[in-house]
Order: structure tokens, then sequence, then C-alpha cells
């Protein structure tokens, strides 16, 4: 079967006054029968391409789905008189969303099931379920097409009757404490941007518009406090964020300002008593912990209580009566510190001697308690949940993710290795694998990487991925810059002007496997998502003789035409992570990486990208003319393969089983290539 072959029409873009000529630019005419029949023979010649691992995708989607428990259920957590779970049924996509009065023994009672609201729906998945305060009436949203625009829904718990139907809304809502009064926020319907707060009164039907947010870089949420007393209203850019508060009990009143925004000035509060906690950038790049009374919010009242430290990122902070428990990451590991707000006493959890591992705060809603609720895991330990009792010092392990058929974690080894960038820089990485897979030099391995927004790609375990490391795979994760794996400075220097020490710091990991007799470069196969789609097109643009395969995942590869069209999604918010391509001086240094605009005429890895059609933060023509102008330019004769989902966006299919159809491809392709070599 011949590979498809996009039309080529070029248009001209100017931008910074620089004239630019894009061939495949009319891909982007969703509603042209053309460009949804290029998809779809792009998905039939992908899966043409892999047929001969049609058995083998199925195995893998049946072993990957087996050793899911089809019956299990969340651990509860409890608040405001009721214990909270999910459960699923056998063979369910969806959860059922449930809760019993008092004590688990008393009856069930089913909030929502998503199952039966899901069954008419290709796509299906619910954000922001929120319980009134008089516990009688539950808000959530609803998204069934994948571009995170959601319908909220106000539920009678009692009868069942939908009493209040929003559209057009980001998911998230706050209620009043009185009961009838639920704060949203509504989106832009073309950029997405949630821009507008908005108060919907049940009693009267009656919807009023509170606040707009005028400045396109910025995004609204709304949230209740973990003391039920205060709704927050946060302004978030990447660069800098703006509080507001109103007092639950006064939903007719108007919100207060906790600290005006100034750029670079970024601050998360929390409630307690009489006072906020806030954890803020103010003076400390890897942010501090301070303190003010409600009355006197403004920074020149902060008092600090966490100073900052140069080796410390301090992340989170969960309010409780009388502690608070503080998420911080020291050499890339995650920590927890708990300081007693009886006498200022304060100390450190200890994990034990794994060499890399994820600890994280879990469901903790409950004010008035001295029990914590942590999620633990590793590459090689599956997700256990445990309370801490911050008085005691005892651990309680209340459950560990269980993996149907068995599964032996000391045949596993996890470890941490170190990668050194051209300038100096040590990278870290981590991996795992079978203890009795040989590391000769040969061995495939799979690189993972991400590296922007200062998000972090933890080591944490995987149902899936057991059935690469079996087939005797090694996986790493490269803790490139852009993510804050070692701290704030990690990210900014990953990020605008420095963006491109993530893509090298990438091909150092890769070239320090190779060099360490992990891999060679026949079997080494690298892969990421969205912005990590996007460093797999710069590091294949680069170095594509490094690589035996490349899995590119919804990825952002048309960086300058994307970042110069602020009528789409995400694009004014994000001139602080990439910069304004309209500035000469980032407009040149995007056109240096971007990997659309940097395709030439070389042999190129092996490589899979996906595309999700209603994707809206990586619009699916940006994979499909990536793919269209590879296959234009590209030598050799490697696989180069797109597969669009028509139903779903940026997270790929909805459903508990039904996304791991998109894994066995990709785990297939993987296997195809790594083995047979």
């Amino acid at each position: 079967m011949k590979p498809p072959k996009a039309e080529k029409i070029p248009v001209a873009l100017v931008t910074a006054g620089h004239l630019r000529y894009d061939a495949y630019f009319w891909l982007k005419e969703r509603d042209n029968p053309k460009v949804i029949a290029y998809l779809e023979e792009e998905n039939a010649y992908t899966g043409a391409m892999m047929k001969d691992t049609k058995d083998l995708q199925a195995q893998l989607f049946e072993e990957i789905t087996s050793r899911i428990r089809q019956d299990d259920r969340s651990v509860p957590f409890f608040y405001n008189g009721y214990w909270y779970y999910t459960r699923y049924g056998k063979d369910s996509e969806y959860v059922v969303e449930c809760r019993r009065k008092g004590t688990m023994q008393a009856e069930e009672e089913i909030l929502l099931d998503e199952n039966e609201l899901s069954r008419h729906y290709a796509y299906f998945d619910i954000n922001h379920m929120e319980v009134s305060p008089d516990n009688r009436r539950v808000s959530y949203g609803v998204d069934t097409v994948g571009n995170h625009l959601y319908t909220v829904y106000v539920k009678q718990l009692e009868t069942g009757e939908i009493l209040a139907r929003i559209d057009g809304a980001g998911g998230a809502t706050a209620w009043a404490n009185d009961n009838q009064t639920l704060f949203y926020c509504s989106k832009d319907p073309q950029t997405l941007r949630a821009d507008r707060l908005m108060k919907y009164h049940l009693g009267s039907g009656k919807t009023t518009e509170i606040y707009y947010e005028a400045d396109e870089k910025f995004d609204l949420g709304v949230f209740s406090s973990k003391s039920g007393e205060i709704i927050f209203l946060e302004s978030e850019s990447n660069t800098a964020t703006e509080f507001a508060y109103l007092r639950s009990d006064s939903p007719d009143g108007c919100f207060t300002v906790i600290q005006p925004r100034e750029e670079g000035l970024e601050y998360h509060p929390g409630h307690y008593r009489d006072k906020f906690y806030i954890i803020t950038n103010d003076r400390a790049k890897n942010f501090r912990l301070v303190e003010t009374l409600l009355e006197h919010p403004t920074k020149d009242h902060w008092k600090e209580v966490i100073p900052h430290r140069d080796d410390v990122l301090l992340e989170e902070a969960e309010l409780f009566d009388d502690y608070i428990a503080l998420s911080e990451r020291k050499n890339g590991l995650l920590r927890l510190r708990i300081i007693s707000l009886r006498d200022a006493g304060e100390y450190c959890l200890d994990f034990g001697e794994e060499e890399v591992y994820t600890a994280e705060l879990s469901d903790n809603p409950t004010f008035n308690t001295c029990l914590l609720r942590i999620e633990y895991s590793s590459l090689t330990t599956p997700c256990t949940i445990f309370d801490f009792n911050m008085l005691t010092h005892e651990k309680t392990i209340l459950k560990q993710q269980e993996v149907v058929g068995g599964y032996q974690q000391d045949e596993y080894v996890s470890r941490r290795i170190y990668a050194e960038a051209a300038d100096k820089t040590v990278i870290p990485i981590s991996l795992v694998h079978r203890k009795d897979t040989p590391i000769n030099g040969k061995t495939p391995l799979l690189l993972y990487g991400y590296g922007a927004y200062g998000y972090n790609v933890d080591p944490t375990f995987s149902i899936s991925r057991i059935s690469l490391l079996n087939r005797g795979f090694v996986y790493a994760i490269a803790h490139v810059r852009g993510s804050q794996y070692l701290g704030r400075e990690w990210y900014e220097n990953g990020k605008l002007l420095k963006k491109r020490n993530t893509f090298t710091d990438f091909i150092a990991c890769a070239e320090h496997l190779i060099a360490q007799k992990y891999t060679d470069a026949e079997h080494l196969f690298a892969m990421g998502a969205s912005a990590g789609g996007m460093l797999m097109g710069a590091v294949l643009n680069m170095r594509p003789d490094l690589f035996g395969g490349v899995i590119a995942d919804v990825p952002f590869v048309d960086v300058v035409t994307t970042m110069s069209d602020t009528s789409i999604p995400l694009t004014a918010g994000e001139f602080d992570e990439w910069g304004n391509p309209e500035e000469e001086e980032y407009y040149r240094y995007m056109m240096s990486y971007s990997p659309y605009d940097n395709v030439k005429a070389q042999d190129c890895p092996n490589l899979l990208v996906t595309a999700g059609l209603n994707d809206a933060e990586v619009q699916y023509w940006e994979p499909a003319k990536w793919v269209a102008k590879l296959r234009e330019h590209k030598t050799g004769n490697n696989l180069l393969l797109l597969h669009t989902n028509m139903e779903a966006g940026h997270e790929g299919a909805s459903g508990r089983f039904e996304s791991f159809r998109e894994t066995a491809l990709e785990y297939a392709f993987l296997i195809k290539l790594g083995i047979t070599k």
C-alpha cells in the first residue's frame, strides 16, 4: 500500500515581518471533506502497515486489561458526615460515584452512575463533582467531545431531578453555604479560555456575571476552601497569579483581592481560621510559606513561616486544624514535611530506601483530623495508599494497587543515573527493567521525556508498562530542563530563549544510555506527548541517527504558526512559556527549533504520530501537517505512521479499558521494531 500524499496548496504567512509559505495550511479546515478523507486515509495506512501486529495488539490489550481488577473500589474518604468512594462493576468503563452516611456499613447512595450517563457517547468525561454543604445536591461538569468545554449539571440527590444545566463552562464549581448559589467559570467558545466568573441561583434560575478577565494571558478558576468558609477566585497565567476571596456565607457580597497581580509574582492561598497560609515565590525562587490575617492579606503583611531554600522546591500545602502538611521536592524526590500548629514542631516523613519514588498528598478534604492521606508509588511499587497519624506518627496501609494475575516486585529493579549535557549540567535519568533482562548494549530501551511548564514526570508505577518490561525492554525517564525536577531554576532554564536546553538534555541522556551500554541507536526508542511531542520533533530533526523509532503523541510541532494565531485555544496564555513570535528575537529563536519548520531531507527514524480530532490543546492539524511534510522530504524506507482518534481530544479515548487500545498500538510498534532486530 502506498503512503498517503497530501495535496500541496501553498499559503503565504507573515510573522514579525517575515514571509513564510505553508503548503499544508489547508489541513486546518476541519469541515473540509478532503481533510477528513486525508485523516481517514492515514488511519487506513497505519492499519495496513501494522497489520502484522494485529494479533500482538489484541494480546497486549488483553494482557494489560486482565491485570486490572474488574470490581475495583477506591479507598473511602470522610467529608461532612459521609464516606465517599468510587467503584467499578465488571467490564464497566466508567465509575459509579457513591457515598454512605456516617459509617461504611450504612446503605449505599449512588450520586452518579457514569456508565449510565455515558451510554450514548463515544467520548465521556465528568469533571469536578461538588456536593452542596447540606449534602442534598451535586454539581458536575460533562464533556462529551474531548475539548474541555463542559456542561454543568445540578442534580437533586433525593429525587434524581436535574435542577439546572449550564453550557459552556470550565467544569469547576463552588457552592455558597445557602445551598442555592453556585459559582462557576464560563469559557470563550472559540479560545476556550475561562474568562468570566458567573453566579447561578437555583431558586430564581438567575445567572449573574461577577467578573470578566480581560487579560488574554490569564485563565479563571473557582473553588471552595477546605474549611468551607471561603470561596476563592483564581486568575492565573504562566508567570503570575491573583486570588480574590468571598465568605461562603455571603454569596451576594463582593470578592476581595488578596494581593493584586504583579508580573512574575505567584502565590497560592489556603484558609485557616482568621488567616491565609500562602505559598509564594515572592523573594523566593523555590517558593516559601507565609501567613497573614484575612483583614490584611496583601504581601506587605506577609509573615514568613518556612523560608526559601536553594535546594528545596516547596510545591503544596495541606491545611488541617492542628497541622500543615507540606509537599517538597529535594534532589528531584518528593518528601512530606509536617508542621504542628500547636507547638511549631516539625519533621519529615521517611519513605524507606527506594532510589526513585513518588510520595504525594492524596484526598484530604477533612479539616479537623490528625490523619493525613498519602499515595506512594515507584517504578516497581504499585500505588499504595495509607493514612499517616500526624500525632502518633503511625502509618496504616489502606490499599495497594492490585495487579491481577500476580506481580513480583523483587523481579524488577529501578535506579537513577546521570547524564552530562554539553554545558556540563547533570541530567537525572530514572529507569526500570526486569532483573533478568540482559543489559548488553543492544537491549531495547524506551526513553520518555516532556520538559515544559515546570511539569514533572515522576517515577510512578504503570500496570501497562509491565508488558514492555516483561518483553525485555528498559524504560527510562529523562528529567530534562523545562520541568521543575531540580527546582524552579531547572524550569526557567528550559523555557523561552533557553528552550533548546530541553532538546539537548534529552539528546545527552540518549547518548549516555548508549555509552553506558544499556542499548544502541538501533534499539533506542523515544516517546513524548503534547509539549513532549515537540521534544520528539526537535530531537528527530537534530539527531535522527540516535533512535530506532519515535512515538510522538498529540505533538505540539507547528510552533511558530500556532503561536502566531491568538484566535485558537491557549495561544495568548502561552507567550510566557514559548515567547511571542511577533517579536523578532523570539521569532528567530522559535524558528530555530520548531519541528515543522525544520523538516529537511534526511533519513528519519521509524515514527508513529497520534492526534485527536477534537483536541483543543494541540489541534489535530499540527501532527497532520507535520506528517505530510515529513512524507514529502524524508529519505529512507522507515515507517511513518499517523493515527488520528476521530472521536476524542488531547487525552485520547475515555473509559477505563478503551484507552489501552491506543497503548497496545504503541507498544506493538515498539515491540515490532525492538525485538525483531
